[in-house]
């Protein structure tokens, strides 16, 4: 167990170095010069050297590398050309939390609806119950999320009224309006994972309620909500934490979207922000955090897998 930690921990390292490799290379070959995004439209050579000279930006490409990834680990991320502000709390102390937000609560809105549709056409298969639930998971994966969220938007915020349409609460300071302005959100975004989850869930289970000991189960007699919940999902929660583990890349992902639609100043916002201005420290350090944000929920979902089946420790 201790190896197969070990060697995992190596190849997210690995993986993050490519990653930085990847997300420094883009910023030399993307267009823009900073020194003339920071000097503005009128400068002089001179003044332009200085700067260059002070940002390091004169020396050799491997150098400007290994100081940007030494300065990056030690937390010093630069300052935003535009806003002037420190880029580590711009995207680590403001930023993030109001992705990790959307993104948990998108994920709990696709397990409590998921879960219980997965598990419902399971169990009535072949039923209608069971083409309704395959209905709602087909629709929920082919609606895109952003045409999702303007439907929400248009019809829960504008027409209806029950919930706001832009604008962002952190839950943290005001927990109840935190998650009444992030429902809509969240539901958008979810709305893809429920589809996903409940199509697991089903063909997951149906595996399992033929297995010799769910007849056992059958036949001591015990209740069906048990056999189902109790020695059923305890063999489905492998797939499924598998699934989701790797879907949280696409969550990630997804949330950029979300965030432009309801205007949410998360990672994805951020980052959009960031492309149009040509401000390209701030996308590299939200790369970079992307990055990391995947590779150690993937990690922390291979860990899991030694928990849901003891098998897995012994080897």
């Amino acid at each position: 167990m201790l190896y197969s930690a070990t060697t995992k921990l190596l190849q997210t390292l690995l993986v993050l170095l490519i990653v930085s490799v990847a997300s420094f290379a883009f910023l030399k070959l993307a267009p823009g010069d900073p020194v003339s995004i920071m000097l503005g439209s009128d400068y002089s050579k001179e003044s332009y050297d200085q700067l260059s000279s002070e940002l390091g930006l004169n020396q050799p490409v491997f150098i400007q590398y290994g100081k940007w990834l030494a300065d990056f680990v030690r937390g010093d991320w630069g300052t935003s050309y535009i806003t002037n502000q420190n880029i580590f709390e711009l995207t680590v102390m403001q930023a993030l939390p109001v992705t990790l937000t959307l993104a948990l609560l998108s994920l709990l809105v696709a397990l409590l609806v998921g879960i219980p549709t997965g598990v419902m056409a399971a169990i009535y298969r072949n039923t209608w119950v069971d083409v309704a639930a395959t209905s709602l998971a087909i629709g929920g994966n082919a609606f895109p999320s952003f045409y999702l969220g303007i439907i929400l938007i248009w019809v829960f915020g504008v027409d209806l009224g029950w919930f706001p349409v832009l604008g962002f609460v952190a839950p943290w300071e005001d927990f109840r309006q935190g998650l009444w302005h992030l429902a809509l959100p969240a539901i958008t975004l979810g709305a893809w994972y429920v589809g996903l989850v409940a199509r697991i869930t089903r063909s997951s289970l149906l595996e399992v309620l033929g297995q010799p000991y769910i007849l056992a189960a059958k036949a001591r007699g015990e209740p069906a909500w048990r056999v189902v919940w109790v020695h059923g999902m305890r063999n489905v929660l492998m797939p499924l934490v598998t699934v989701i583990g790797l879907q949280l890349g696409g969550m990630l992902r997804g949330a950029v979207m979300t965030e432009v639609v309801f205007a949410l100043p998360g990672l994805g916002m951020m980052i959009t922000t960031a492309v149009l201005n040509r401000e390209y420290i701030v996308v590299q350090a939200g790369i970079m955090l992307t990055g990391l944000l995947f590779v150690t929920v993937n990690l922390a979902v291979d860990q899991t897998y030694q928990f849901l089946d003891p098998r897995l420790r012994r080897r």
